[in-house]
């Protein structure tokens, strides 16, 4: 008897349907899988077994063939367990059920309970749209799967509990989600800008950045607040959307990286990945490919420290995602595209000892070393980077003063004025900020007053801006007239944006 069940596959960031036909005949004792299985789901076997069996259910001693289709797409992952039960189940005769409109996810253990799985929302979401509402998945899995308006979701603890609702015995009671989104929506940050002393022109910049997405690069010796600074980006960000937040969680539930008792990210993700990651680790790629850090840093802030100790290769390799805000990996048997709508934050010494300049330490680098060092950062990454600020030593007094610094909650206020600004004025479009702009939205959105014109004339001839580099000066103008919400582009708008330009060292 031939038994056919529904599951789904995740490819890249989505999800795909995954016919499992099972088919048991005469002949020898086998249980053969195909439809390029890779070695988790090859092994589904004893899995299945020993739990059919451990359900108190019959598992069939005859010649048993699982199909999982299309054939020509790679299936990994232990998903597959629950539907090829229930598939077994089906076609030895021990389960009558209309399966036509039902999707089954979900690995099992030896025992016969379901474990938690990895890319259950995508998979769901596909399953809504294919029109097959009602999913099986299992209860670790539950508010996850949730998050998909319009699918039935049906917690199942055990391929028993499940056999015996199907047979119409007992009822598993549908789930409905409990989060309140209003409620929920608060995360609470361990860094908060009231606790650094001084750094005001930084933290003036972090707001800049913040309020128009910005990337920004840090100078400074060792211990001057840079890397505290940068962890406090997210306290200063608007909270996530519910849209956002539901991008950001399929990212990381096709991962593995979404925490069992977290089923939606809630805040803004912050990747501070080591300089000695890889092309891979840092882009995403593999032989089946998977997001990297920069797709983990979506709708967030991706903290590069040590700037010019990463790989050539790696660096050169956030360009394009930098002005896409998309990064697509290819390989022999396709692309995948993974979204990188991300925030760069980064942070370097201005020579290698790390004191060039400073004036307690003396600096032990030559100027030939020290033009190495900062050779390593090529000219094009740089060009794509709005805000350049040093961040100084800071002195005793600074430090144990007393007056009350500035919280980040007073600070997100007035950037999430600015975010609500550009909301409005890209509406109907597929544009979320300042820095997502094209020249054809700079010439629409950045009117610049006639003084502002004459300053950006002599900044071009002076300075050797490229055509980028003059766009991006629009841009950033642009948001420092939304934080004073200004229609208009002033002169000491872009009299600030030119000082946040690169300066050369040496």
């Amino acid at each position: 008897m031939l038994a056919k069940v529904t599951s789904c596959a995740v490819v890249g960031m989505e999800g795909a349907t995954v016919e499992v036909e099972v088919d048991i005949s005469p002949g020898l004792p086998s249980f053969t899988i195909v439809g390029l299985p890779d070695k988790a789901v090859q092994e589904s076997r004893e899995r299945v077994r020993s739990a059919i069996r451990n359900s108190n259910y019959k598992f069939p001693a005859r010649r048993i063939t699982v199909n999982l289709a299309p054939a020509d797409l790679k299936k990994e992952g232990p998903a597959y367990d629950l539907p090829i039960a229930i598939g077994i189940l089906v076609s030895s005769g021990q389960l009558y059920a209309d399966l036509s409109y039902s999707v089954f996810l979900g690995e099992l253990s030896l025992d016969g309970k379901l474990r938690h799985t990895h890319g259950i929302l995508p998979m769901v979401a596909l399953a809504r749209d294919k029109g097959l509402s009602t999913v099986f998945v299992p209860a670790d899995d539950t508010k996850e799967a949730s998050l998909v308006d319009g699918a039935h979701i049906f917690p199942t603890e055990s391929l028993a509990q499940l056999v015996t609702h199907l047979r119409g015995e007992i009822s598993i009671p549908e789930y409905h989600s409990a989060i309140n989104w209003q409620q929920e929506a608060c995360p609470d940050y361990a860094f908060d800008l009231a606790y650094i002393k001084g750094q005001e022109h930084a933290k003036r910049a972090l707001e800049i950045a913040a309020s128009g997405r910005h990337n920004i690069l840090m100078c400074g010796p060792p211990g001057s607040g840079k890397t505290m600074l940068a962890r406090c980006l997210p306290s200063i960000l608007p909270w996530l959307t519910m849209e956002e937040a539901i991008e950001v969680t399929k990212i990381y539930s096709v991962t593995g990286l979404l925490p069992q008792e977290t089923p939606i990210i809630m805040e803004r993700p912050f990747r501070s990945p080591h300089y000695t990651v890889s092309h891979i680790g840092l882009v995403g790629g593999g032989q089946w490919p998977r997001p990297g850090e920069i797709s983990l840093s979506h709708h967030g802030v991706l903290f590069l420290d040590e700037f010019p100790e990463f790989g050539h290769a790696a660096l050169e390799s956030l360009r394009q995602p930098m002005e896409d805000r998309t990064v697509t990996v290819s390989r022999a048997r396709g692309s995948v595209t993974f979204p990188a709508s991300f925030m760069l934050a980064a942070a370097m010494n201005p020579c290698p000892c790390g004191y060039y300049g400073d004036p307690f330490k003396e600096c032990k680098c030559s100027a030939g070393e020290i033009t190495r060092y900062h050779k390593r950062l090529s000219g094009p990454l740089l060009d794509r980077i709005d805000i350049f600020i040093d961040a100084p030593h800071i002195d005793y007094e600074k430090l144990t003063e007393d007056r009350p610094m500035e919280p980040s909650e007073k600070v997100r206020g007035r950037v999430k004025s600015a975010h609500e600004i550009q909301i409005k004025r890209f509406q109907g479009t597929k544009l979320r900020c300042n820095a997502d702009m094209t020249p054809k939205e700079v010439k629409e959105f950045c009117l610049v007053e006639s003084a502002a014109q004459s300053l950006l004339r002599a900044a071009m001839k002076q300075l050797h801006l490229t055509a980028r580099a003059f766009h991006r000066i629009l841009k950033l103008s642009r948001t420092i007239a939304d934080l004073e919400h200004s229609d208009i582009i002033k002169t000491y708008h872009v009299a600030e944006a030119l000082q946040y330009r690169h300066k050369e060292i040496i």
